[in-house]
């Protein structure tokens, strides 16, 4: 067999009914699937018994142990030459397989990934998200972009790799989070060949909200740090930018409330000056101008980034109201990981704690 797809699943019988319903019209025929129900209380069971006519189907319960675990359970249970990994809120199109055929026919490797994209039906929000996701502006376009400032690395949601290899490097770690990019490093490390094939996209529904959408980022800059003290090498200029930008957004913060307070000294002053009859205010109404003028300073570089975003959204998704969402999005994303990467940067480099972060632990999957 060629092909295992090896399937972890938390409360998601949706989620998996389309993403089965998608393999199920695969062009490539030579595959295993393989759904490993990780402690869910909601289970995809009668989705699964519905396509077991279609698909060389497995299916397997376990308690909750994080998508990395439930991976390598599967993979201990497959039989395929190549192993892919997605995650349950992913739909392929039909071509999928047939194109990780043709890259690897025409040049094999150990291992690989593919990009993701937005649906036409899904939300605007989730597309929005899948935007400020794979955006250079946002991520420097590092998850399969055609510009990017660092090099591929395959993620869990569209990950290939050898049987023999994964089973080498002892598969996923314990990692509750950023345990995809822990694995993708110890492929590169192991000296193995592996490529982006940008043809093998799917379509990745990501998080359905914001709230949501937040914990997932935040929880991946906590996950950056943790990947630093494993790998060193692996903290790259592109990770720093989030953290930068979170830094730079509270300095002009405070810059527009510092010249909101100069402002409302001046006018006070010039109330005061009015009130006692005195006819020369120049004195307040500089004051005044000058907090102004930092108030404007203040809010030009975030107008600015936000029309960029807005406008290269738009044009991308054809919608003004999601070029809009993306702004949102994209400062959620930004500042979402730049606080995770900042709080776990204190705790672990500053103030020497040698466990590994977490945060949203429970929640973060529901």
């Amino acid at each position: 067999m060629k092909y295992s797809l090896i399937i972890p699943v938390y409360n998601r019988p949706d989620e998996v009914d389309e993403l089965l319903q998608s393999i199920a019209l695969q062009t490539y025929k030579d595959m295993e699937v393989i759904v490993v129900e990780d402690g869910s209380s909601v289970t995809c069971a009668d989705v699964v018994q519905k396509y077991a006519k279609h698909l060389d189907l497995k299916y397997f319960q376990k308690p909750n142990s994080g998508p990395g675990q439930s991976r390598n359970y599967g993979a201990e249970r497959s039989q395929g030459e190549y192993l892919i990994v997605l995650d349950s809120d992913c739909v392929l199109p039909p071509t999928y397989l047939e194109e990780i055929e043709k890259e690897l026919s025409a040049n094999p490797c150990a291992a690989f990934g593919g990009p993701d994209r937005a649906h036409e039906s899904f939300t605007p929000v989730q597309k929005a998200i899948n935007y400020s996701m794979t955006s250079f502006f946002t991520t420097g376009g590092i998850r399969g972009g055609k510009k990017k400032m660092d090099k591929f690395y395959p993620r869990s949601f569209n990950m290939g790799i050898q049987a023999t290899l994964y089973r080498q490097l002892d598969g996923f770690s314990d990692m509750r989070f950023g345990e995809d990019i822990d694995f993708s490093i110890r492929i590169f490390k192991s000296g193995a060949s592996c490529r982006l094939f940008p043809k093998a996209w799917v379509w990745h529904k990501r998080r359905t909200d914001l709230k949501k959408f937040f914990k997932q980022v935040h929880n991946s800059g906590i996950a950056r740090i943790n990947l630093y003290k494993r790998h060193p090498e692996s903290l790259k200029l592109v990770h720093l930018l989030p953290a930068v930008f979170t830094l730079g957004t509270a300095c002009l913060l405070l810059l527009f409330l510092a010249g909101l307070f100069v402002t409302g000294t001046g006018a006070f002053a010039a109330y005061r000056a009015a009130d006692a009859g005195t006819e020369c205010i120049t004195g307040p109404v500089t004051v005044m101008a000058f907090g102004g003028v930092l108030m404007l300073l203040s809010l030009v570089p975030l107008l600015l980034f936000s029309l960029i975003i807005c406008i290269d959204s738009a044009m991308l998704n054809r919608s003004l109201k999601i070029g809009v969402l993306s702004v949102l999005a994209s400062f959620i994303q930004l500042l979402g990981y730049g606080t995770g990467f900042i709080r776990a940067w204190w705790a672990r480099c500053v103030m020497g704690r040698n466990e590994e972060l977490q945060a949203f632990k429970k929640s973060f999957y529901k």
